[in-house]
């Protein structure tokens, strides 16, 4: 499964590579957030472990990502990586994101502030890591869109502030080591307020 990432994740970098060959800047950046997930779990599931509070487990969790791309007067291209994981009441689960993204730019006032939307597409691995329970993981697509502000503090930094939401499917079974299956859960979707720094050159 961690092959399969890798390679998805290098076919995709080479594709936005490829369509974004027509513009003027690369850049690379950081972002921080915090992120929230909606799970959707199966009767199974709530019934084996009593309705686990599975939404709380990754609630406002700290976010890193790095990002590379380029830009050019009316837009960006750019991919993200984020590895994130949090735990609440003994549940514990981790979340990659690989992302293709592409914003629109719309400047205000002068042309150092410029709000900005776009979408994305991409891919998700969802981790079940809980003690006392059996390790599982998965990796689906995901789509979402994005939207917030840019500022420009020189010729070659800038940052930003945005907020971006995932929709996507992926899932992963909880089970006793060695033992049944007791049900499974589904991200539904994500929703990620960030603030990020950007190098251009």
């Amino acid at each position: 499964m961690n092959r399969t990432f890798s390679r998805i994740a290098l076919a995709s970098a080479l594709a936005l590579a490829a369509v974004g060959a027509q513009a003027a800047d690369n850049f690379v950046g950081l972002t921080w957030g915090q992120t929230n997930n909606n799970i959707q779990k199966s009767d199974a599931l709530n019934a084996n472990l009593d309705n686990p509070k599975l939404d709380k487990v990754i609630h406002k969790t700290g976010t890193w990502g790095i990002r590379a791309g380029q830009q050019y007067d009316g837009g960006r291209y750019y991919a993200t990586y984020e590895n994130f994981s949090d735990s609440n009441n003994g549940f514990k689960l981790r979340q990659q994101n690989l992302l293709g993204s592409y914003d629109l730019f719309l400047p205000v006032g002068d042309y150092n502030t410029k709000l900005f939307g776009g979408a994305t597409l991409g891919l998700v691995k969802l981790e079940q890591e809980s003690r006392g329970l059996s390790r599982d993981s998965n990796i689906n697509y995901a789509a979402g869109l994005q939207a917030g502000l840019l500022q420009d503090l020189s010729k070659n930094a800038s940052i930003e502030a945005g907020y971006r939401y995932l929709r996507t499917n992926v899932s992963t079974d909880m089970a006793e080591p060695g033992g049944p299956r007791l049900g499974s859960l589904d991200l539904h979707s994500s929703g990620q307020a960030y603030l990020g720094a950007n190098y251009t050159f």
